[in-house]
């Protein structure tokens, strides 16, 4: 057992592994879908968010 890994660091050796490298495309859009949210929910930079759609 390697010990304790961080999240981010199971999935890179999960992906190097398994060579699902067609995932990495949707794991970028997921976060960045996740940070667009939460900067959109209270902050000064929200009608800028919310021109973009």
């Amino acid at each position: 057992m390697e010990g304790n890994k961080s999240f981010l660091a199971e999935i890179w050796d999960f992906l190097k592994e398994r060579k699902a490298w067609w995932l990495t495309p949707i794991i970028i859009m997921l976060v960045f879908v996740g940070v667009l949210i939460i900067f959109g929910q209270s902050s000064a930079i929200s009608p800028f968010i919310y021109a973009l759609f």
